[in-house]
């Protein structure tokens, strides 16, 4: 079944800024919450649409990537969407009112994520778009710290379980008639804490790179083509896979030929008597 424009899931303006959309999603779970609507089965799906739709949005990087390719632009599973690893509905309950009573960042969950998803726009001559080519290519990334191996923590130390959360990176609040799970504030739910942090990544386990790619061109590709390579994304959360990095092709005008799909054509202007 196809998937419902996000913008419409909200029912937002396609320019609506962080603010409008957060409210707009706390109105939709509040609406669709299945305990306040337990004669309706349909509330479940509009409240998992809806989380699925704020991820996306919600994240800057995501929503460009939704904005330009459409839903085959970013990947739910990716980013803890609604169909994130057959999550079941009380994870994206957990999540979804984690953020909306002041959780914070998605996740809440102490677990790996995987890292995000990387879009590179290489510009290639006609020649090489019919002959192919191997080019390189240096792009910034998130890569896991060599000094720490990724735990953040100094070397000779290492990470402790949270004394606030007991190591499950939420914390249990109430709020009115609802008993609800929030991101832990001590661990920003993580649910280890950090008391001596590595001094290359500053307790974060990745540090920005610069990282230079070989990526082979086969022949015939056209404009829009797109090459993923696999794992070369940014370096993943907690011990997370890595994302892939998508290069996407964009084939340069030439002086004298014109491609139609699989053929070149070249204008020659000639003699009316050589045309006889």
């Amino acid at each position: 079944m196809s998937k419902r424009d996000y913008y419409e899931v909200l029912n937002i303006a396609r320019d609506a800024n962080e603010a409008a959309i957060k409210k707009a999603f706390k109105r939709l779970a509040m609406k669709h919450h299945p305990d306040r609507n337990q004669d309706s089965p349909e509330a479940e799906g509009k409240f998992k649409e809806g989380k699925e739709a704020y991820d996306i949005l919600s994240d800057a990087q995501k929503r460009a990537a939704y904005d330009q390719y459409g839903h085959a632009g970013v990947d739910p599973s990716a980013g803890g969407g609604a169909g994130a690893g057959g999550a079941g509905f009380s994870d994206v309950f957990g999540d979804v009112f984690g953020d909306i009573f002041g959780g914070g960042g998605g996740g809440g969950r102490s677990r790996a994520h995987r890292g995000s998803d990387l879009r590179y726009n290489m510009e290639l001559s006609l020649e090489d778009a019919v002959s192919g080519t191997t080019v390189k290519i240096k792009i910034p990334t998130l890569v896991g710290c060599t000094t720490c191996s990724g735990s953040g923590a100094k070397k000779g130390s290492s990470p402790t379980t949270c004394t606030t959360c007991g190591g499950t990176g939420q914390v249990r609040m109430q709020q009115g008639f609802f008993s609800v799970q929030q991101t832990c504030p001590h661990c920003h739910g993580q649910g280890k804490t950090i008391s001596d942090p590595c001094t290359t990544c500053h307790g974060q386990g990745r540090i920005e790179e610069r990282k230079t790619l070989s990526v082979k061109v086969p022949a015939g590709v056209d404009n829009g083509d797109r090459i993923r390579l696999s794992g070369e994304g940014e370096a993943g959360d907690n011990g997370g896979p890595a994302g892939d990095l998508y290069v996407q092709m964009h084939i340069k005008s030439h002086p004298i030929f014109e491609r139609d799909d699989n053929n070149l054509l070249c204008q020659m202007p000639i003699s009316v008597a050589t045309a006889a």
